[in-house]
């Protein structure tokens, strides 16, 4: 069973492009939205976000997560800390859901695939992108925050033409070429490997 990542910037529209792949039948691990779940489950990585963060980061042991945006967009070393911590749950949580998969490949979506350096389990990457004028708009309409707000989260993460330039397969989701052929394309050429 292949796994392929799918990435892009904060609002490329990855997960718009990961709900067309699973209605052609294949398994989609959402990693930020498992990230979140472990946060909030995982003993150990509770004890090491309280540690790290303090122990008001979790509230009647809900995590804060307002406070700990505010902390991580804004303080680098915050963000590479709390990558560090949560990458090793979500890699584990993904290697267990992929042993109940049954499928020519999956698909991990994570929006810092690269940068978490999560892309080298992986066998290939597709990429999603969407220029920033577009991603501005879909963030400050889906998160109701504000431009500075939006552009402060797309400087937390490479660039788009660097994930193009590292992935497999690139979709464009701008609004212009249509999006469900290039994803038929590319699932096409992916199930072509593997079988």
């Amino acid at each position: 069973m292949l796994k392929i990542g799918l990435t892009g910037g904060i609002g490329s529209g990855k997960t718009t492009v990961a709900k067309v792949f699973e209605h052609l039948g294949v398994p989609v691990f959402y990693a930020d939205l498992e990230a979140k779940k472990c946060m909030q489950s995982d003993p150990t990585l509770i004890k090491q976000l309280k540690a790290t963060f303090g122990n008001d980061i979790y509230i009647d042991k809900k995590l804060q997560k307002d406070r700990l945006a505010s902390i991580i967009f804004n303080d680098n070393t915050a963000l590479h800390t709390i990558n560090r911590l949560v990458h090793p749950a979500v890699q584990k949580v993904f290697k267990d859901w992929c042993l109940t998969q049954n499928t020519y490949y999956v698909l991990k979506e994570a929006a810092i695939l690269f940068e978490s350096g999560s892309d080298k389990e992986l066998d290939q990457i597709v990429c999603v992108s969407a220029t920033n004028d577009l991603r501005k708009k879909r963030i400050m309409q889906r998160d109701n925050v504000t431009e500075s707000q939006v552009l402060g989260r797309m400087s937390k993460q490479w660039h788009q033409s660097r994930k193009i330039a590292l992935a497999d397969f690139h979709i464009s989701n701008d609004e212009k070429q249509l999006l469900i052929p290039q994803v038929l394309e590319v699932h096409a050429l992916i199930l072509k490997q593997s079988v």
